[in-house]
């Protein structure tokens, strides 16, 4: 029998971790985790990692194996998670993927874009415009050097801003002329599922999410990391709110209700991105398992 990757996706707060411990516990594989905010050990409450008790009921990988201060790209997670689902498929046919990283999970299963080195100084003078001028002159210059990609990024991640221009400065050609090449083949069969429920009732388990987080003790949470908030990886929904109220630009509550809104709307981007996967069956996140399950079965190899 060939090797079956089950990749589970959807909107934050939708229910993926219960859903890939259920499934994980039918086929008894383990899980690879593809949530890029919970690589770290540090943020736990604020990315809604698996708790002990979930952790417990199936093996999980890439669940809080780093720190905030080291630096982890997608590319590191792509070639460490491959590794890891080599050593995992020499015991079992099938093993979860399963997180609400677009990217992440974009490249285990199709591989990414990869780019020539560029020159470093090019990262560190837009590192220092970003500092002294905010992202909007970057946003400026993103849509003068790549008005294609301009179209498509999320305008206010620095990060991706930040990668696009230098990018496109170092190789003289836009960024978004590197995107989407012939996709890499994998030694797994990918069979890829979404949940999903009506807006208005992913928005309200995000907003109890987040009331949740509060009363676990998601500002004592951040206010540990407030030496690090300069961080990329703390630059997030759920802690650069929470900074911005420690520094006193917002009163708690109304960062509160900013976390809310900013984690509605990347729920939206998430859903955005995932959509235009026409591999992806989609499921009602209120579904049993037992048709996922028929599904999973009906499109193994």
């Amino acid at each position: 029998m060939n090797k079956n990757l089950i990749v589970i996706i959807g909107p934050t707060a939708i229910g993926k971790t219960s859903l890939s411990i259920q499934l994980a516990k039918h086929f008894d594989c383990e899980i690879v985790s593809a949530d890029s905010r919970q690589f770290y050990k540090e943020m736990s409450i604020g990315t809604a990692a698996p708790s002990i008790d979930e952790l417990s009921e199936a093996q999980h990988h890439f669940i809080q194996h780093i720190s905030v201060k080291e630096e982890y790209t997608v590319g590191n997670f792509e070639k460490d998670a491959l590794d890891k689902l080599n050593v995992l498929f020499k015991n079992n046919n099938y093993a979860i993927l399963v997180g609400g990283s677009g990217l992440y999970i974009d490249a285990i299963t199709k591989g990414l874009d990869h780019f020539p080195e560029i020159d470093i100084q090019i990262r560190k003078q837009l590192q220092e415009e970003y500092t002294n001028n905010g992202i909007e002159q970057l946003q400026l210059q993103l849509k003068k050097v790549d008005p294609i990609y301009y179209q498509k990024v999320d305008l206010n991640n620095p990060h991706r801003v930040m990668r696009a221009i230098e990018v496109s400065i170092g190789t003289g050609m836009p960024y978004s002329s590197f995107l989407n090449r012939p996709q890499k083949q994998r030694p797994f069969n990918s069979i890829k599922i979404g949940m999903t429920a009506e807006r208005a009732i992913i928005y309200d388990r995000i907003n109890r999410r987040v009331d949740i987080m509060i009363q676990q003790g998601l500002i004592d949470e951040v206010e540990s990391l407030y030496m690090y908030k300069s961080l990329n990886a703390l630059n997030t929904v759920g802690y650069k709110e929470i900074f911005k109220s420690l520094d006193k630009e917002w009163d708690l509550d109304f960062a509160i209700s900013e976390i809310k809104k900013n984690t509605r709307r990347f729920a939206k981007r998430q859903l955005t991105w995932f959509r235009k996967d026409k591999e992806v069956q989609w499921f009602d996140y209120k579904e049993t398992i037992d048709p996922i399950i028929t599904y999973i079965r009906k499109n193994s190899l």
